[in-house]
């Protein structure tokens, strides 16, 4: 999953950063609203982190103009403890959910997680598919009571194509999911992953269409 981190504070912006992509997200960071604006017209995100008070462009006004472009990316603000009416406000333009500085990490991780299910469309913290019992939060995938554990980018992966059963992935989109700005990509990545995740869940679990990308079937093999 990649996110937006929108951070004018260096000090919450590091620790955040570096939070987030030590539990897997591919996230990249700005630190002013105005970039955050052209950022998000130009790339799509699976979450955006949102600070309210920015340079430049404040973040209502940065929320503000996502949704008029009718993306439904979702949004957390990030807001002081005091700021009651512009959490109000940011609710009614359209955020997602907020969460109060200083927060708990625990908390943050928490509601990234339930905001990105709920964009999946899965109510559920844990899901089944293709006899296999998969669990976001630990990053699991059972199969008949096996824990079989994948690295980082395969479940980034498996969670990207298990969101949209049926729909296919090219190459160049799932990189765009799986890696920041800042991360280097070897030319077979993808292919390596792919190969990967096949071994341990089976080789029909990862189907390849020839020429176009790669995709789960839309009803279990």
């Amino acid at each position: 999953m990649r996110l937006l981190l929108v951070e004018d504070d260096p000090m919450i912006g590091e620790s955040v950063l570096d939070l987030l992509r030590d539990e897997g997200y591919a996230v990249d960071w700005v630190k002013d609203g105005e970039l955050a604006d052209s950022t998000l017209d130009a790339q799509s995100y699976d979450l955006v982190l949102l600070d309210l008070g920015l340079p430049k462009r404040d973040g209502l006004a940065v929320l503000g103009r996502l949704r008029d472009r009718k993306d439904r990316t979702p949004v957390l603000i990030a807001t002081a403890r005091d700021a009651l009416e512009q959490r109000v406000k940011g609710l009614d333009m359209g955020a997602d959910d907020y969460i109060v500085k200083p927060y708990e990490i625990e908390e943050l991780l928490a509601r990234i997680r339930a905001l990105i299910r709920r964009a999946s469309g899965r109510a559920e913290p844990t899901y089944e598919y293709a006899g296999l019992r998969i669990d976001p939060i630990t990053r699991e995938v059972l199969a008949d009571g096996q824990a079989i554990t994948l690295l980082a980018k395969e479940w980034a992966i498996l969670e990207q194509l298990l969101a949209r059963p049926g729909v296919v992935m090219s190459r160049k989109q799932l990189e765009d999911k799986l890696y920041s700005w800042k991360d280097e990509i070897s030319s077979n990545a993808i292919e390596v992953y792919i190969h990967g995740l096949r071994k341990k869940l089976g080789p029909h679990m990862i189907q390849n269409v020839r020429g176009v990308g790669y995709k789960v079937p839309k009803s279990a093999p």
